[in-house]
């Protein structure tokens, strides 16, 4: 399994995936669940995925030769991120399709969803969750944040702090002790993390680096979590 989260903010967007893929106790293993796109000034999109990972697989390395051919409709050619979403739902979509016709009884099995963010040149950022099925739903100032995966153990803290105007700083915090909350408390979703930001109207990846276990900033934050919540925990009377 996995976790993937998106917030999309006034300032920017912010994404955060883990890379443990899982084919049993005794098998586990680590892949990229995030993939950027960028051409400077004028897009940068980050697609995230959960799910079936030869089905997560073929639709990028199917989105990524529609890029190189000139001919191709892609996500990179695409005029809007609304026609982006489209064009990933569509591909998403055709490659369950095709995975679930050669699993047979285990078809079930060929499910994935995917994030996709971005922003092009003279239009809105904008970010969308993609269903297995190729339709999608899109965040909104109501809902700015996206989840895929294992998401339940994550989402309170989004609901509690995460708002448009959450500084890019603090949507940071937030996505991360978001997935520290998911780490603790299920085996399938594991480090490294790839965090990655794209600022409004950069039309660029702002920030894009990967947090290994060792990492003594994430270690320090989960520690400092965990102790907040212990000393609210006590302070509360009943």
């Amino acid at each position: 399994m996995t976790y993937c989260v998106g917030l999309l903010l006034n300032e920017g967007i912010v994404l955060l995936s883990d890379t443990r893929t899982n084919a049993g106790v005794d098998n586990i293993s680590t892949y990229r669940k995030m993939y950027t796109f960028v051409e400077p000034g004028e897009r940068a999109i980050a697609i995230m995925t959960a799910g079936s990972l030869s089905v997560t697989q073929t639709a990028i390395a199917r989105m990524d030769e529609a890029i190189a051919n000139p001919d191709a409709r892609s996500i990179m050619s695409a005029g809007t991120m609304l026609e982006v979403a489209e064009v990933v739902g569509e591909t998403l979509s055709d490659v369950t399709k095709q995975v679930r016709s050669r699993m047979g009884e285990s078809a079930q099995s060929a499910r994935a969803s995917m994030i996709v963010a971005g922003q092009r040149r003279n239009g809105a950022a904008r970010m969308f969750l993609i269903y297995p099925e190729g339709n999608f739903i899109e965040a909104t100032e109501d809902t700015p944040y996206l989840q895929i995966g294992e998401h339940k153990y994550g989402k309170p803290i989004l609901d509690r702090v995460v708002r448009p105007d959450t500084r890019i700083h603090d949507a940071k915090k937030a996505v991360l002790l978001s997935m520290d909350s998911t780490l603790r408390s299920n085996l399938s979703v594991g480090m490294p993390l790839d965090l990655c930001v794209i600022g409004i109207d950069t039309q660029q990846i702002t920030e894009q680096r990967r947090i290994e276990p060792e990492d003594e900033v994430f270690q320090a934050m989960s520690h400092a979590w965990s102790q907040a919540l212990r000393d609210a925990f006590q302070g509360i009377e009943i």
